[in-house]
């Protein structure tokens, strides 16, 4: 389940948790995003920045620590996400990505692994994708 906390300078906290918060919880986090109010729609329209999908950010694991001291059960993750004009590119994509829209799934990784690739000519492969391999490597 996916809450979204709206700061009023932009700022989205998005939080992922095994079920739905109490009253007491709310009040809580709204204190620990500094005022950030809890928004109940399920989605929130717009372009946002924030982490990627897959990278679980540091920044995510000490705030659910955090959470997880101040008694609050069930959270899997917290990101912040900036809201930002359709045409905004400053941002590093190798850590950050611009969505449309922050829905319930935010945080889902719709990717399927390639299947295993069997090799049996280790150096036939080295030359084929360029992996520099000396001949004591191979």
């Amino acid at each position: 389940m996916i809450h979204f906390f709206l700061s009023q300078s932009d700022e989205v906290f998005v939080l992922q948790t095994e079920q739905d918060l109490s009253a007491t919880d709310v009040t809580k986090l709204e204190w620990l995003f500094g005022g950030a109010k809890k928004q109940n729609e399920t989605a929130l329209s717009g372009f946002f920045v924030g982490p990627r999908a897959a990278m679980i950010t540091p920044w995510s694991t000490n705030a659910v620590e955090i959470t997880q001291n101040m008694s609050i059960e069930g959270i899997i993750r917290i990101e912040e996400f900036k809201k930002v004009a359709e045409d905004f590119s400053g941002y590093d994509p190798m850590l950050s990505q611009k969505y449309q829209d922050l829905t319930q799934t935010v945080f889902t990784i719709d990717i399927k692994p390639e299947p295993i690739l069997e090799i049996t000519d280790i150096a036939a492969y080295n030359k084929q994708e360029g992996l520099s391999l000396s001949d004591e490597e191979v």
